[in-house]
């Protein structure tokens, strides 16, 4: 029985996304699943428009519940760790953009003498022209949520 974190803004929640919530939910398998959602403020940071973080909650766990039937525990994210610094967890899901945050979660971990969380690493689910799904591209109009190319 696994203790797996995820964590994103999920907006708008794409293919990307599901495939590391999907990859997370294999890893927790039976487990517990801890999906953190970042707060409004820290999403304000981004470079486009944000949804509320409950609209945003509510995309995530209906995801999990239609595709799963599973309801994990969600928390909001008010800083880039929430709670994989202090609490104990055998994996830590991210993407190539979020790797660099769990490898400093581990070096904070190391501090505290904790041991460290094991990084699955999920690869960018990528786009019809080869490039990865992303929201800032879905927000810009250039794909959908499943990658697909838009006509401009």
């Amino acid at each position: 029985m696994s203790r797996v974190a995820v964590g994103g803004t999920f907006n708008p929640l794409h293919d990307g996304h599901k495939a590391l919530l999907t990859r997370a939910h294999q890893l927790s398998s039976g487990g517990e699943l801890l999906i953190g959602i970042t707060s409004n403020e820290m999403a304000g940071k981004k470079y486009h428009e944000v949804e509320d973080w409950e609209i945003r909650k509510q995309a995530v766990m209906a995801f999990m519940q239609d595709t799963f039937g599973t309801s994990p525990l969600t928390v909001k994210l008010d800083d880039p760790f929430g709670p994989t610094v202090n609490e104990d967890f055998d994996y830590l899901v991210v993407s190539p953009e979020t790797e660099p945050t769990a490898h400093l979660i581990n070096t904070r971990r190391a501090e505290q003498g904790k041991q460290p969380i094991n990084i699955e690493l999920v690869e960018y689910v990528l786009a019809d022209d080869g490039r990865p799904i992303s929201s800032t591209r879905v927000l810009l109009g250039e794909i959908d949520i499943h990658g697909n190319l838009l006509q401009h």
